[in-house]
């Protein structure tokens, strides 16, 4: 009970971090962009919609978990518990199509940002290529867990690279004159939407985190909490370097500081060469980890899909005589589960996307056990087979980064 009256709890905090881990990501590198493209005004308000439309709809997911039966465990079990057969695939389509298209704008960044690092070493094509070798061998670990010292490793890779990218700007601009307003056009509000729903991702992990909390009911808070918290940052992000630069960054900030061949930024100031690398090597930093997260929600799908795996038990999903016993009465109500609960998510530091579509929230036995025998040699050959896919689309779409995002956005993250 005491817990209760708190505000926030040292539980609550540790799935505040999970929940920031998970958006803050490549999204951010964006913010500046959305406000040179379509002004303070409509930046301001864009932002606010997308941050209500979020929240709202991250706070909703929570309260339709606590009514939901314990077997209720993935992103898509909810969509199968709320709309049938049919909400399960809508789940797994969109689910799949952010996880596998998510990548590939990794790929595609990563690889023109160590094209930047080691210019005229190797093409972005070659880089791209090489990102994915360094990459197979995680990939292809069965029971991929991302561990807390990861997860803020790569989140603060990304902090680090968005305040060294405004810091350079801030710096670089300092003394012009007052910066120009945009020439606003459908194309580019349109554009701010698009990055503003990629930097919203949280959804499909919230099942996951709200299974492991000992207090169900608290999570509605904390994922407003954070959420709101993390909204008030992009805020910052986007304001700031709008005061410096107005409407001519022209996207992303980290290719707004690289300098050419002229030793000039597209902005006209010399950038500090050191800067410029240290915020590519914390970025690369985030896209390497987050990469084969990202992807394990889609192997374990695919897994199940072609390969048969992870099949769940027949349970109650469907039905409709478990809805009472797992109303908010029953998730307030003591006992031995909430005990058990209590005990196994004080033992948990990090859920990522890794743990999505994973049925068995830490029985590591039963889930190595999938890997075994004969799916030793079909798991590889398939997840290699998504890789390489993944890689011929990013080499086809490298000279077209602003396209695919918006592509990748408008078909998985809406």
């Amino acid at each position: 009970m005491a817990n209760n009256k708190k505000f926030f709890t040292s539980e609550d905090l540790k799935m505040a971090l999970n929940i920031f881990c998970c958006v803050y990501g490549i999204g951010t590198l964006g913010m500046p962009g959305n406000f040179s493209r379509s002004g303070p005004v409509l930046g301001v308000i864009g932002l606010l919609f997308m941050a209500f439309a979020n929240v709202y709809s991250s706070v909703a997911i929570c309260r339709v978990m606590l009514l939901a039966p314990k077997s209720v465990k993935t992103y898509s079990d909810l969509g199968e518990w709320c709309m049938g057969k049919w909400g399960r695939w809508l789940a797994v389509v969109s689910q799949m199509a952010s996880c596998l298209l998510g990548p590939c704008v990794l790929l595609v960044l990563g690889g023109t940002l160590l094209d930047g690092l080691f210019p005229d070493a190797f093409s972005t094509s070659y880089w791209i290529c090489f990102m994915e070798l360094m990459c197979l061998p995680v990939c292809l670990i069965p029971t991929l867990k991302e561990g807390a010292g990861a997860a803020f490793a790569g989140c603060a890779g990304t902090i680090i690279a968005d305040v060294i990218g405004v810091a350079v700007v801030m710096y670089g601009m300092r003394g012009h004159p007052t910066p120009p307003s945009p020439d606003i056009k459908f194309s580019q509000v349109a554009g701010m939407f698009g990055n503003l729903a990629l930097a919203y991702n949280a959804g499909i992990v919230i099942p996951a985190l709200q299974r492991h909390h000992s207090e169900p009911t608290r999570m509605p808070r904390v994922v407003f909490v954070t959420m709101a918290f993390i909204s008030c940052l992009f805020l910052i992000l986007a304001s700031t370097a709008y005061s410096a630069v107005g409407c001519q960054i022209s996207g992303n900030i980290l290719f707004s500081i690289y300098p050419n061949s002229t030793g000039l930024t597209t902005l006209g100031f010399e950038s500090n060469w050191g800067a410029v690398i240290m915020a590519y090597f914390f970025m690369q930093l985030h896209i390497t980890i987050a990469f084969s997260v990202i992807l394990n929600p889609a192997f374990y799908l695919a897994e199940r899909l072609v390969l048969k795996m992870h099949q769940k038990k027949e349970d109650d999903v469907e039905n409709a005589l478990t809805y009472a016993a797992a109303s908010y009465e029953a998730a307030n109500t003591p006992s031995k589960d909430v005990i058990n609960d209590e005990r196994r998510s004080s033992k948990v530091s990090y859920i990522s996307n890794a743990d999505a579509e994973n049925p068995y929230y830490g029985d590591i036995e039963a889930e190595v056990a999938e890997y075994r025998g004969s799916n030793a040699i079909k798991y590889v050959i398939l997840r290699v087979v998504i890789m390489v896919i993944l890689v011929v689309v990013s080499v086809i779409f490298r000279n077209h980064f602003s396209d695919f995002l918006d592509f990748v956005v408008f078909w998985a993250a809406t």
